[in-house]
């Protein structure tokens, strides 16, 4: 499962400007003899020197992927939380926020603000044996520029802010931004992940001569690609399930920041549509662990013998993660919903407040700003969620003509158009949320109907833009990101993440300036007038952010003493590899221990862990 509402957002963000295309070596290319190398292994660990390798981990998953392709249709469901989960260039400490040796193993800046300079590890490999040099670096810009991949947005990314590639040998290279950067965010765009050039190479039909497939999104639907990480999707049961191996002999255990990490040998994700039904799974310990983060869970139904025993344990560490996009987005391509006062309405006519307290038990926390939360300066601090004020709500209905009341208590105009939409979402356990929505919005004459399309399915629907109301959020980026939410060229179009369909020459204006703003607190500055336009356009409704991970688990399964960081918002693999850090590991001996306690009736001390570290 997915953590509650969240969605997860495009590899990478940024901002836009005319380049040259460059791809494959660049024979006549010197590095620079005056490089200042740099790398870091001073940085404390985070893993556990006591974690022991072995044993199958057994997971989840609401629905079977409609793609293992990591770009094109439909690849940015609920499952690139696993096919996305490979490795870059340098990675970052989840407590110190410094950069990491990953791939690359020292790396340097250029003067000009735009060249990252970087040395590979020659032990990295491809999970089919094959090493990863620089050429499975320059091909980046071979696929992501291609049509063949139908992504719009990746097209653009790797033209405009990824200008090159430069391979001086098999294992240096350079990445050069679209445009001069400041420090902090020059190396997020140029932190690249490779791409397998061996797999994609030799395309059976390639009619306008780019080197990728014509039929690229076809041939490659439920194709895995290798990996450079550790686990690699080994089998597939279409419909039921998938499993991922580790990869022997892992090069990446040479890098002490990888020690001690990524544990188990392999992970089996079964398909079960029904979270209560996946509860019932992992009370009977076939999954290993089970994601509590909504309140009845943790409150009500993780009780009984097998936690009194202490056969099940609870973990609950509260993070400082940063807070995403999102809450309710309001697809203004839909008839009424392109007027204002409408939508200012909605904005008042959504009790949150009331959900959080009567139905969440005040476990989450109400997001003021709709575009999230946990970026410093690029924050609006002047935001504040709409209050739910039926009165208030209905006076903006009035002016957008809605001023009768039907026999069924719900507002309609002059021409008999009722007052209603439907709310998209993804899991019936948001169920009670919205239905506690929809009676509170009927007090301001609104009527909200369900529309539960499961897993993801529901986020290909949204982004087809079928959807009126969509209720969901998407995951946060350490600098936030504007372009792909708010653009106009993606409004009205399918297959990206202008769910709103908004439209506005004065905030393409203003998000343009900030792509290619290079002065920090003008960018910030800017940041806050994206946010304040955003608000005042009244297209997302805030929700709410779950500034925790929380999760029931089998004694067998262990974590460290520091079991959670700064950034951790799940604490096994509830929902793939982004948001932990595979610091867990499965002791066999206690695995058979709790299993012949539990044939005999041997209790052991129960165990709770609230970890208010990060608070």
């Amino acid at each position: 499962m997915i953590k509650p509402t969240k969605l997860r957002s495009l590899w990478l963000c940024g901002i836009s400007l005319s380049v040259a295309f460059s791809s494959g070596f660049s024979h006549a290319a010197q590095l620079p003899d005056n490089l200042d190398w740099q790398t870091n292994n001073n940085d404390p660990i985070f893993a556990s020197p006591e974690a022991k390798f072995g044993g199958i981990y057994h997971t989840y998953m609401a629905s079977f992927p409609q793609t293992f392709r990591t770009v094109g249709p439909d690849a940015n469901g609920t499952f690139a939380a696993w096919t996305r989960s490979t490795m870059a260039l340098l990675d970052r400490h989840p407590n110190t926020d410094n950069w990491l040796p990953s791939i690359a193993t020292s790396w340097a800046f250029s003067d000009d603000h735009k060249t990252v300079y970087f040395k590979l590890d020659p032990k990295a490999k491809w999970n089919d044996g094959k090493p990863v040099t620089a050429k499975d670096f320059t091909f980046i810009l071979k696929m992501m520029r291609s049509k063949d991949i139908v992504a719009p947005w990746y097209n653009d990314f790797y033209t405009k802010e990824v200008s090159d590639v430069i391979a001086y040998d098999d294992h240096t290279i350079a990445v050069v931004s679209g445009k001069p950067r400041n420090p902090d965010e020059l190396m997020d765009y140029v932190n690249l992940s490779p791409i397998p050039a061996h797999f994609y190479a030799n395309p059976r039909k390639d009619d306008n001569g780019d080197g990728i497939d014509d039929d690229f999104v076809r041939r490659y639907n439920f194709k895995p690609e290798p990996t450079v990480g550790p686990y690699y999707i080994s089998d597939i049961d279409k419909g039921k399930a998938v499993s991922f191996k580790h990869v022997k002999d892992w090069w990446g255990y040479s890098n002490k920041y990888y020690q001690h990490r990524f544990n188990v040998e392999k992970i089996s994700i079964k398909v079960i549509r029904d979270p209560d039904i996946a509860f019932k799974y992992f009370e009977k310990g076939q999954l290993d662990s089970f994601a509590l983060v909504r309140p009845t869970l943790w409150h009500d139904k993780a009780v009984g013998e097998n936690y009194d025993k202490g056969y099940i344990h609870k973990a609950w560490a509260f993070n400082q993660a940063p807070v995403g996009a999102g809450g309710i987005w309001l697809n203004t391509a839909m008839p009424m919903l392109d007027d204002i006062n409408v939508r200012q309405g909605l904005m008042h006519a959504m009790d949150y407040d009331g959900m959080l307290d009567k139905i969440l038990r005040n476990d989450y926390v109400r997001k003021n700003n709709p575009m999230g939360s946990g970026h410093g300066e690029y924050d609006q601090p002047g935001i504040t969620a709409p209050k739910f004020d039926p009165k208030l709500a209905a006076s903006f209905f009035e002016k957008a003509g809605f001023a009768q009341i039907g026999p069924d208590g719900i507002r309609q105009n002059d021409k008999g158009q009722r007052l209603s939409f439907a709310v998209t979402y993804a899991t019936p356990a948001h169920t009670p949320r919205i239905a506690y929505l929809r009676e509170q919005a009927k007090l301001a004459g609104l009527d909200l109907t369900l529309n539960l399309i499961d897993g993801s399915s529901m986020f290909k629907y949204v982004l087809e833009k079928k959807h009126q109301l969509s209720f969901h959020d998407m995951s946060a980026s350490r600098i936030p990101v504007y372009w792909q939410y708010f653009s106009s060229e993606f409004a009205n179009k399918p297959q990206n993440n202008n769910f709103t369909n908004y439209s506005s020459p004065e905030l393409d204006k203003l998000i343009e300036s900030y792509r290619n703003e290079f002065d920090l607190s003008e960018k910030h500055q800017l940041s806050r007038q994206i946010q304040q336009k955003i608000d005042d356009a009244k297209v997302v409704i805030p929700g709410y952010s779950v500034p925790y991970a929380r999760e029931g688990y089998w004694r067998w399964m262990k974590l460290p003493k520091e079991l959670a960081t700064k950034q951790t918002e799940a604490l096994f693999y509830p929902s793939g590899f982004i948001g932990s850090l595979g610091t867990f590991w499965i002791d066999q001996e206690a695995k058979k221990e709790t299993k012949d306690a539990m044939g005999s009736g041997k209790a052991f001390e129960p165990v709770t862990i609230v970890d208010e570290k990060y608070r």
